[in-house]
């Protein structure tokens, strides 16, 4: 009777590895005082009348540690992708040689290292939360399939499955924030 039943662990695995892949772009986006390319990701620039990121209207790269570089394209872009970053909330101001935007990466205190660490610790429990949510899902599932004719042996089995991949994933979550959290606070 329950070898129709089956839980999709592969679909469960897949979304949680989601949920840490957002985390890692989330994380990316902190400025750290060391010069990242992915740092600019989210911003967008209004280009030929749509929104368009920044690696879109332009070669970003890193020269140096402390600095990052946009070569705009298009001459006439570079005051609009200039707005943009000031508007951006980085808190970084570029500076123009001619279509090169060069963006000089601040030391940071001790007290916006603390702020960061905060953020970071916040964007980290968003994705724990995703994880929960998502194992969640996988008990219902059991529940669906229990009352459907699954057996208590075979329903244990992969409630254990579903627990170990949240506690594999949500331990994923919190080795990324250390790290993440150990860079931030490295002066």
């Amino acid at each position: 009777m329950s070898d129709d039943i089956d839980i999709d662990i592969d679909d469960l695995q897949r979304r949680m590895e989601g949920a840490l892949s957002s985390l890692r772009t989330e994380f990316a986006s902190l400025r750290t005082g060391r010069a990242s390319g992915s740092m600019l990701e989210p911003i967008q620039v209004e280009a030929y009348g749509q929104m368009t990121p920044i690696n879109q209207v332009g070669t970003v790269n890193v020269p140096e540690p402390r600095m990052v570089t946009i070569n705009v394209w298009d001459k006439g872009m570079v005051g609009k992708v200039e707005k943009a970053i000031r508007e951006s909330g980085l808190g970084i101001n570029p500076q123009l040689n001619g279509t090169i935007i060069m963006l000089p990466i601040p030391e940071l205190n001790e007290e916006r290292r603390r702020e960061l660490a905060k953020v970071a610790a916040g964007y980290a429990e968003h994705a724990r939360v995703a994880i929960r949510n998502i194992r969640r899902d996988g008990m219902d599932q059991l529940k669906k399939a229990k009352a459907a004719g699954m057996s208590e042996d075979e329903n244990k089995i992969w409630s254990d499955e579903v627990q170990e991949l949240t506690d594999r994933y949500i331990g994923h979550v919190d080795k990324a924030l250390e790290a993440k959290q150990e860079e931030i606070m490295q002066v």
